[in-house]
């Protein structure tokens, strides 16, 4: 047997998120298809350093797969892209190791979230940012992002229907927001993410720079440790894992 690992980006649009589920589209699904009908007729079950949601995107998901064929490194993408659907596209493909693990080797990820702050929405991206028609103070949201770099109790910032059970630290690397125009970037890099994390702390950042956040709220609501102080969660179209860094 050998392993292989991938790095696939996908539109999240019309996936019901990336775990596979019955009868429902999903990026896992997709891919364990094709790879049974190049193992003619044999399952096998694809591993990845996360899971998406439904309408999430990914620019560097990394999955991995243990195969009894033998390919070469780069056949293995062009036969899985032959099989795969337009919205979904393996960018490398490389044998590694029999201890890589795509999931529990992660060191780092990162993900970006776009917002699309101008009054009238731009329906030909609507699939791709999250239009904010309201004012913003950048200056605000940058400040409050500063306060959530380091590593903390996520509590505040995680979905109440998280499953994940112990502790919700995380160490965030950089928690960054950028304005170009129309459109506001924000970067999240970190050694994890809490489930629906990302969305309601753009949800939070955005209340911020309304104003009926302050910016320094933040530090008040990591230490409460209470979903209920945050601020709403943001929809899963602006949403990219962007790349996953491995030891």
């Amino acid at each position: 047997m050998s392993k292989i690992k991938c790095i696939i980006t996908y539109d999240g649009t019309n996936f019901c998120g990336f775990q596979i589920q019955p009868k429902m589209r999903t990026v896992q699904g997709e891919i364990e298809k094709a790879l049974e009908k190049i193992h003619k007729g044999e399952k096998v079950r694809i591993q990845a350093s996360g899971r998406t949601d439904t309408g999430v995107h990914a620019m560097g998901q990394t999955i991995h797969f243990e195969t009894n064929l033998t390919m070469l490194d780069e056949s293995w993408k062009r036969a899985l892209n032959t099989l795969l659907p337009d919205d979904l596209y393996i960018i490398s493909s490389e044998a590694v190791s029999d201890d890589f693990h795509a999931r529990y080797d992660v060191l780092e990820k990162e993900y970006h979230y776009f917002v699309h702050n101008t009054v009238e929405p731009d329906i030909f991206k609507r699939n791709y940012v999250f239009h904010y028609p309201y004012p913003l103070d950048i200056e605000a949201m940058k400040e409050a992002c500063s306060y959530l770099e380091g590593t903390h109790d996520f509590t505040t910032f995680s979905s109440a229907k998280a499953t994940v059970k112990g502790e919700k630290v995380r160490t965030l690397f950089e928690v960054t927001c950028h304005k170009k125009d129309e459109q506001i970037e924000f970067t999240f890099r970190g050694s994890g993410f809490l489930y629906n994390m990302v969305r309601i702390i753009v949800g939070t950042l955005l209340a911020v720079g309304q104003g009926r956040k302050k910016p320094t709220d933040i530090k008040t609501m990591l230490e409460a440790k209470q979903r209920k102080l945050a601020g709403k969660t943001a929809p899963p179209q602006g949403l990219y894992l962007w790349k996953v860094n491995y030891k």
